[in-house]
Formats: structure tokens, sequence, C-alpha cells
């Protein structure tokens, strides 16, 4: 039994870090090394950032539970994470997550560079202050700015290869920056009831999902021109451009579709779409710099 316990406690601090977030942003960041290092990068580097990516993302996404309990308590989706349950008490995850954040700035600067480290630490503020303590309760706008703290580790990974940001890195920021709000928008069009009752001015549930629908096509038009900039700045060849080209109009056409139909189910279809959006478009750009 003893055993047990200690499993499941464990599987409680594990799903305060939101693993799933967590693995989506791991997916955006070793591709980024690849194309910054042009080819691929010491094994021995990728883990460190990777590891230190993952302490920083985890300890966000801990405070980020550690603020939103009160909300999570009322919406059906977050009902069963381990604060609302009462598996965590909000102390030990706010410790828990405090460490993980220093773990993850000391891991960084050790073992990558300053930069990266702060640049992974200034994520986590923004993301804690900026979205969650101030824009996420106040503004229908809350995930186009706060959704720039998830653009961040494309910069830590370019930064621990080159030492340095340019032009390359901040148009792969801004190619997450406005995939966020669509990839966001969409998943929130199903729980739009949910974000209503806990007072949570999530854009589907303030405004009408054909404005909704207006706003995805406008920002994946935006995310569709800057992926084919960044294969131009980046000098990728055909076959990242030829996938952002492909998987940009898809995700246009869905964003379409969404506004003639205005249904959950292709609100859904198109939230699935955008996290295959992300690997395939990383994927790419990975597999252009080794092939």
């Amino acid at each position: 039994m003893p055993a047990t316990r200690a499993r499941a406690r464990i599987a409680s601090y594990a799903a305060l870090t939101k693993p799933r977030i967590v693995e989506l942003l791991l997916v955006t960041t070793v591709p980024t090394m690849i194309v910054a290092e042009g080819g691929l990068p010491s094994l021995w580097l990728m883990a460190a950032v990777v590891v230190g990516g993952a302490l920083a993302a985890g300890g966000a996404n801990a405070l980020n539970m550690v603020i939103d309990r009160d909300i999570d308590s009322v919406m059906r989706r977050t009902q069963d994470r381990p604060l609302v349950t009462g598996d965590v008490s909000p102390r030990s995850a706010l410790v828990f997550a405090v460490a993980l954040e220093v773990a993850a700035f000391v891991w960084l600067w050790l073992f990558v560079n300053l930069l990266s480290a702060a640049l992974a630490t200034g994520a986590t503020l923004f993301y804690v202050f900026v979205y969650s303590l101030w824009l996420k309760r106040r503004s229908e706008r809350n995930i186009v700015i706060g959704g720039a703290a998830g653009a961040v580790p494309v910069l830590v990974g370019w930064t621990a290869v080159q030492g340095r940001l340019d032009w390359a890195p901040l148009l792969l920021f801004a190619v997450i920056f406005y995939w966020t709000p669509p990839h966001f928008w969409a998943l929130a069009v199903r729980y739009r009831d949910d974000y209503a009752q806990a007072g949570v001015p999530m854009l589907p549930a303030v405004r009408s999902i054909r404005t909704v629908a207006l706003r995805i096509i406008a920002y994946t038009a935006v995310l569709w021109a800057t992926s084919i900039a960044f294969g131009v700045v980046a000098d990728l060849g055909v076959l990242y451009l030829a996938t952002a080209l492909t998987t940009g109009a898809v995700f246009v056409a869905l964003g379409v579709r969404l506004l003639r139909e205005r249904t959950p189910q292709v609100a859904m279809r198109l939230f699935n779409w955008s996290i295959s959006y992300v690997v395939l478009l990383f994927g790419a750009m990975a597999a252009d710099r080794l092939i």
C-alpha cells in the first residue's frame, strides 16, 4: 500500500506540470536547434536543453494550476486536476513549482548558457504574471498576448546553439505566437460554456463562433505567411517550404470550414489539426536540415 500511495503522489505532482503541453513545447525546441546548428547538435546539448526546458515549462504550468484552482473547480474539463481533488495542497504545489523553476534556471545556466536560462525564466514570469494573473480573467485577448510565453522555447533552443538571436529565430517565435490563438480558440469553442460559467472571457465565451472563426482565419493566414518567410530567411529547402505551404493551406481551409459550419465538432477537427501542424512543420524543418 505505501508503494501504491507513493506512485499516486508522484502521478499527482507530474499532472501539475501538464505533461502533454510540455511535450508539445519540446517538439518545437529540438528542431529549432537542428536548424540553428545547420545539422545535428551534440546529443548532450540537446538533452540539456530538453531537461531544462521541461523543468521550466513544468514549473510554469504548476504555478498556473495554483493560480487557477478556483476556475478549474468550476470547469468540467479541469475538475480532476490535483489541486481541485485535494491530492496536492496549494502550498505544496507552489513549493514544487518554484523548485522546478529554480532548478531550470540553474541547469540551463550551468549546462547551456545564461541567455537561454534567462529566456526560459522570463517566459515563466510572463506566463504567470501577464497571462495567468492579469489577462486571463480580464481580456478576450488573453491568449493572444499571454500565448507569447509558449513561443519562447524556440528562442531558448536557438540561443542554446548560437548564443545569440537574429531574424530567423524571431520569425520562428512569430510562427508559434500566431499559431497559439487559433489552436486555443478552437478548443475553447467546445468548452465555451465552461469558460462562461467560470467568468473567463476566452474569446469563444464572449463572442459568436462566427467572430471566432474570422479571427482564426486571420491568424492562420498570418501564420501561413510567417512560416514561409521563416523558410526563406533560414535558407531552408523545398521539403520545408512544400510542407509549410500545404499544412498552412489546410489550416486556413479548416478555419473557413468553421466559419461555414460553426459547430464544436468542426472546431475540434481544427484543434487536432493544429497539433499535427506543429509536428509536421517542425519535423519538416529538422528533416530539411538533416537531409
